[in-house]
């Protein structure tokens, strides 16, 4: 892991004071909290729909170091939800497209482009080198790959998840123990391929990952920052035709075979 590095090795200039004096003003954040962003970094898995905003404002908080993983390429029925890219950008790959935009916000961020497909072959070596690892991926496989990965590196998973008109959020710090559950203490096993369809399939709302992916990078500040009620442990619905939140309290699972009193799984070799 390259971790953050301490808030009093960093001295703020004049320029990033006047750019982060928002965050400054905050007792919860300051300027310790401000440089410590600037030490940090975030592995952002999918820069689509959730990934979109969700960069776009880690980088303008500040956060020093963003990996932008992703193995597609800009096409035009992206832009009706992920707004990172635009009409300029498309045939261009993903991850050079957020890159740029990332640059043009704010020129203190260091950005990481990973144009791969995780598997169980890199994710580990990826993962680690990052303080946190957000999730916006569009697929089963790669949300329990993701879930694994960070539980045996010891990393937080902000993982999000939308479709159609809904959308939900969480965080997963199994590896901290007791009481923190993982992913698969929710959802055990990926549902039969077909069954529960992607965005590609089933449509969503082009303002939904707006929402969500938003919410998504304060869960990833608050626990960078140390700050707030961590959101591990519960579950954020969001229905966007209801307007209506709802958060339902998720537990450990003692039988989980990942991070349960006697687990199964002690490696990535179960997937594929």
């Amino acid at each position: 892991m390259t971790p953050a590095t301490p808030a009093a090795a960093i001295d703020l200039t004049d320029a990033q004071i006047e750019r982060y004096a928002r965050h400054i003003m905050l007792k919860e954040v300051g300027g310790e909290g401000q440089a410590r962003l600037l030490g940090a970094s975030v592995l952002v898995v999918g820069a689509g729909g959730l990934g979109a905003p969700l960069l776009l404002y880690l980088a303008a908080a500040g956060v020093g170091r963003i990996g932008v993983v992703d193995h597609d390429v800009v096409d035009l029925s992206n832009l009706q939800r992920q707004v990172i890219h635009d009409t300029g950008t498309v045939g261009m790959p993903k991850v050079d497209s957020a890159a740029a935009r990332l640059k043009a916000i704010n020129p203190d961020v260091r950005v990481e482009a990973h144009a791969v497909k995780l598997n169980r072959a890199n994710v580990l070596d990826i993962v680690s080198g990052y303080d946190v690892v957000a999730d916006g991926t569009d697929n089963f496989a790669a949300r329990f790959l993701l879930n694994d990965a960070c539980f045996f590196a010891g990393r937080t998973l902000v993982s999000a998840a939308m479709l159609r008109f809904d959308a939900q959020l969480s965080v997963f710090k199994a590896h901290l123990g007791e009481p923190h559950p993982c992913y698969r203490c929710v959802f055990r096993e990926p549902p039969p391929l077909g069954l529960i369809p992607s965005c590609s399939e089933g449509g969503v709302l082009g303002a939904l990952p707006g929402t969500i992916g938003s919410m998504q990078a304060i869960e990833v500040l608050k626990e960078l920052l140390g700050i707030g009620d961590s959101l591990s442990g519960r579950l954020l619905l969001y229905s966007a035709l209801e307007t209506s939140f709802r958060t339902v309290k998720i537990r450990r699972d003692p039988t989980c075979p990942l991070c349960g009193a006697h687990p199964t799984y002690r490696d990535l070799s179960h997937h594929a």
